[in-house]
């Protein structure tokens, strides 16, 4: 018999989650985990990006200040001691937030590397441990696309790319998604010249992604939207070749092509366990594998790649695992990529929504038309806003916006609970702030007429 009814497979967000909903229950759960706690997110992902990319802004903006009558200067960057602060705030997290909350919660997490042997059976570094349910939690891993030449030239990814604690002069990033963007632009605020290839801010809106286009240029990064094809060593650093036969060579190259789910040593054929190509687990909407004793949550499960959407599946796992089934509501999912500025969206974008069948209408708010953008002397930005033209109610925001990210919690709350653009224009927006753009969108809905600040 087991000790435990549930074991879960990971740390990360997904596998706390699983880990609290089944404490929760009163249910007993054995955390496994064969690096070290805390999963992506806290350790390579949101947490030290987004600090090394405030650190990154904050020198960009003392550089780039739009109020010369208030003088500002930026002098060199400490990278080693800005990379030991990025540490030190990991380590105190993944003790406050995961190894402290597994002790109040009360379930032990073990380290040592598991794999299934049968579809009842996990063996942990030679010990065998069967338990009545599982989830697996295992995250993704940085995808190395296999071009041509790529086994001769070193690379670095973002995990990589955040632990240097050397300037190079230059970097080719290899990939236009939200990492490569993010990284792109921290490299560069810190002073790094920059180059992007690949296809630019792909899931954005074209109104959206265009603001940061310009902003990018602004900033000295280079963009080339062509696939690469090939690389190859040069005498300092990398060349990079395109599709078209456009060359870009820099110090170093850091591949920001999307992420893979690396399961190849759990076992799961051994467990029943279904993948795809890719080596995302296969789920129901419940978060159940083909294997219905194994439940898989997070990333891994090919969810969307958001801690906020890791957690929520984790909880959904474990309650299924533990007899009962639930689903993740993905009305209104938001997104953020945190550039400066950030782009965000939350719902359709307006092609998602006309494939889906609606009649939609859509307006776009220029950062020229918020007071706060005027404010803070930066114009640079824009509101999209889609509707289903019928019903009037409220598909998808996008922006591209200082402060975007914080838009989206409203935009989310308009569309999980079905409100109209009329609502949004009719509802009480602080003067000042960003968040003032969603109902200064709304109301061109009514009119394309200019109003007055707060009309």
């Amino acid at each position: 018999m087991s000790a435990y009814d549930l074991v879960v497979i990971g740390t990360g967000g997904a596998a706390m989650a699983a880990g609290i909903e089944a404490r929760a229950r009163g249910k007993s759960v054995l955390l496994l985990e064969r690096h070290v706690l805390g999963g992506t997110c806290l350790n390579i992902g949101c947490v030290p990006s987004k600090n090394l990319l405030a650190a990154a802004g904050q020198r960009h903006r003392a550089l780039d200040n739009p109020f010369p009558m208030v003088p500002t200067s930026a002098d060199g960057v400490d990278l080693p001691a800005l990379i030991a602060q990025k540490q030190d705030l990991i380590d105190r997290l993944r003790q406050a937030k995961y190894a402290d909350v597994a002790d109040a919660h009360g379930f032990p997490i073990r380290y040592g590397r598991a794999r299934f042997v049968d579809e009842q059976t996990l063996e942990v570094d030679g010990e065998r441990i069967t338990a009545p349910a599982y989830v697996v939690a295992t995250g993704v891993t940085p995808h190395i696309p296999d071009l041509p030449g790529m086994g001769t030239v070193g690379h670095l990814t973002s995990t990589t790319a955040m632990e240097m604690t050397e300037f190079p002069a230059s970097i080719i990033v290899m990939g236009g998604g939200y990492v490569g963007l993010e990284q792109a632009q921290m490299w560069a605020h810190l002073g790094v010249r920059v180059t992007v290839v690949g296809r630019f801010a792909p899931h954005a809106e074209p109104e959206i992604a265009q603001v940061l286009r310009g902003v990018f240029a602004d900033d000295g990064i280079s963009v080339v939207e062509e696939r690469a094809s090939e690389v190859a060593p040069t005498a300092d650093g990398v060349l990079v070749r395109t599709a078209n036969g456009l060359e870009v060579t820099a110090e170093q190259l850091l591949v920001a092509a999307g992420r893979y789910a690396d399961t190849g040593e759990l076992g799961l054929e051994a467990a029943g366990v279904k993948t795809d190509a890719r080596g995302f687990i296969v789920v129901d909407d419940h978060q159940r594998t083909t294997n219905p004793r194994v439940y898989a949550a997070g990333d891994v499960s090919g969810a969307p790649q958001y801690v906020y959407v890791a957690a929520q599946t984790g909880r959904v796992a474990a309650a299924g695992a533990l007899g009962e089934p639930a689903t993740v509501d993905y009305r209104g999912l938001p997104g953020v990529t945190f550039t400066t500025p950030q782009i965000a969206s939350a719902g359709l974008t307006e092609e998602q929504a006309l494939q889906r069948g609606h009649a939609c209408d859509c307006r776009v708010l220029g950062a020229q038309d918020i007071p706060r953008a005027l404010a803070n002397r930066d114009t640079r930005g824009a509101l999209k806003l889609v509707i289903d033209a019928e019903s009037g109610k409220v598909l998808g925001v996008h922006a591209a916006l200082d402060g975007a990210g914080d838009v989206m919690l409203a935009a989310t709350y308009a569309i999980k609970f079905g409100l109209t653009v009329d609502d949004l224009a009719d509802t009480w927006a602080p003067y000042l702030t960003m968040s003032e753009a969603l109902r200064i969108c709304a109301g061109l809905f009514r009119s394309d007429k200019p109003t007055s600040c707060c009309a």
